[in-house]
């Protein structure tokens, strides 16, 4: 009985056709240049878009709130963490594939296992690093410092990679197709 291939290993087959390698540190070093760095301040200026966007939201929930006797502060307990979901889902799930604080970091999240990057990986991706951050960010960052390509816990669990925006299109431009990791 002869096996054929299924769909999903032809789809992946020809996204993994499709992308390039992924870099290495040793050969590519401007792509991995101050990552850590840039992603801790990148981190620093989304808690303040989040939070310029909770304020906007609280201000209307309070105004609806009062307009509703009450209704609309009780809703808030879902918009809050629905605000913050749609912020990482509509930033890193977008074609840029970065918030607002690394599109001015200059660093971009790729995806590593020969999956395009959508808005739902954007949202585990962000997820399971609140998650891991949030129980012990000491042993996150220690262990991006450990890893060659300087990928936290969650990037490993996701299968993505943080690189250099700007320098990323020359790598890739002259670097050959057929090699692959």
């Amino acid at each position: 009985m002869r096996r054929g291939r299924d769909n999903f290993s032809i789809m992946t087959q020809d996204y993994a056709d499709a992308r390039p390698y992924l870099p290495d540190p040793s050969t590519a070093p401007e792509l991995f240049e101050g990552v850590l760095t840039r992603r801790v301040i990148a981190h620093l200026i989304d808690l303040a878009v989040i939070g310029a966007l909770l304020m906007a939201v609280s201000v209307v929930g309070l105004i609806l709130g009062f307009l509703t006797f009450g209704l609309a502060w009780a809703a808030m307990f879902l918009v809050v963490p629905g605000v913050i979901v749609l912020y990482y889902g509509a930033t890193l799930g977008s074609t840029r594939r970065a918030t607002i604080g690394m599109q001015m970091m200059d660093i971009v999240l790729t995806p590593t296992r020969g999956q395009p990057l959508d808005g739902w990986m954007a949202i585990l991706h962000a997820g399971l690093f609140w998650v891991t951050f949030w129980i012990s960010w000491p042993i996150s960052l220690l262990f991006a410092l450990f890893t060659p390509r300087r990928q936290m816990i969650h990037d490993l669990v996701v299968g993505t990679l943080m690189i250099r925006r700007s320098p990323m299109t020359r790598h890739w431009q002259n670097t050959p197709r057929t090699a692959f990791y």
